[in-house]
């Protein structure tokens, strides 16, 4: 029987610092042989871009972008070929990494491998959620405003679905706040598994890869073996081979259902998110930019920006989430020599945010 490439899904909401720890992840790798799918909901790459710069094109290092929607879901036409295209290269591949969109749920890519295309070729090892813990005790994942809603609906969902939970962020927080993130994750998601912290966005790789919490495990190990529940939701079947995920039940701990029930959640039960680019092609003040960006999201609901942009002295990369904006020279020598930001947010107005730009920058953002 040949051997199944184990596979970790790395999930979280917008800007909880997903790439950065699996940027960490790469570096520290040891023998591994990795190929890594980057999911972004948005027509620019800027992670994958940023990825590949830190992975020093490390041949052992596979990336493959998966820009434009969300990874899995129903449009995507593209994820099942890739992961055929990574099977057939399986003597070279140790362990496949994927990062969900931050607007994503990782039930997607549980169904998926579970059909029967995959289900010979890959297992589930791990699923993990990298979580913005200050902006989780800051109680911004809570239900008040339409978008707050959504978000908190997502947040809640990304949770239950995970394993393990990464508490990011935290290098500035006080052991009573790392005890208060536990216990609300706790009270939103009690079947997780794990809990890990992540100081300075870096995670032991053992406790990220080879957890083997989806696998057979043999009856000396005094496991809970349960068979997977049947995905719910349309045209929904079971798995090709539930026998592969026995044992999921761990430690006593409830079977997590990996049905996906929000399987159109984005794109037809709730259209209101949205994402777009604006880009300019005059010299930029970093100040001034900044504080364009941090009044651009208490203005509308930005949720997150990226991207690069060019001032007189230097190409910065720009990381928003909300209104904390943070500018840095840490960017790829490849980088184009442009100036280009992608927006993510909840019923986005794109020509609100492009005129604030313009007008607090003196430049024209379209």
């Amino acid at each position: 029987m040949k051997a199944l490439i184990p596979v970790t899904i790395v999930t979280g909401f917008l800007g909880s610092g997903k790439t950065t720890l699996l940027t960490s992840l790469i570096k520290t790798r040891q023998t591994r042989r990795i190929a890594l799918l980057i999911n972004e909901f948005g027509e620019v790459s800027i992670d994958g871009m940023l990825m590949r710069e830190n992975a020093n094109h490390d041949q052992q290092v596979q990336i493959h972008d998966f820009p434009h929607g969300l990874i899995a879901y129903g449009e995507d036409q593209l994820f099942i070929p890739t992961l055929k295209a990574i099977a057939e290269r399986r003597a070279n591949i140790d362990h496949l990494l994927i990062e969900t969109s931050g607007l994503a749920l990782p039930t997607a890519v549980m169904e998926a491998l579970q059909g029967p295309e995959l289900a010979d070729d890959f297992i589930l090892d791990a699923t993990l959620v990298v979580v913005d813990t200050p902006l989780l005790l800051s109680n911004q994942f809570e239900t008040e405003k339409d978008s707050q809603a959504a978000v908190a609906t997502l947040f809640q969902q990304q949770l239950e679905f995970s394993d393990v939970v990464v508490l990011n962020k935290i290098d500035e927080l006080d052991e009573n706040a790392l005890l208060q993130a536990e216990t609300l994750v706790r009270e939103k998601a009690p079947n997780v598994r794990f809990i890990e912290l992540a100081y300075h966005a870096k995670l032991d790789i053992r406790l990220a890869l080879g957890l083997r919490l989806h696998q057979p495990s043999q009856p000396e190990d005094h496991h809970v073996f349960t068979s997977l529940t049947p995905i719910p939701g349309q045209d929904a079947k079971p798995p090709a081979n539930q026998r592969r995920f026995d044992g999921h039940a761990h430690s006593g701990l409830a079977i997590h259902n990996h049905g996906l029930m929000t399987h159109k959640h984005f794109h037809e039960q709730d259209p209101g998110w949205l994402s777009f680019v604006l880009s300019t092609q005059h010299s930029q003040q970093s100040k001034a930019l900044k504080t364009a960006l941090t009044e651009a999201a208490k203005a509308e609901p930005v949720l997150r920006c990226k991207g690069f942009v060019c001032t007189e002295d230097a190409i910065l990369l720009v990381q928003g989430v909300r209104s904390r904006v943070i500018l840095t020279t840490d960017i790829p020598e490849t980088i184009q020599q442009k100036s280009e930001l992608v927006f993510i947010g909840y019923h986005l107005s794109r020509s609100k945010v492009a005129d604030l730009l313009s007008t607090m920058t003196g430049t024209l953002w379209e």
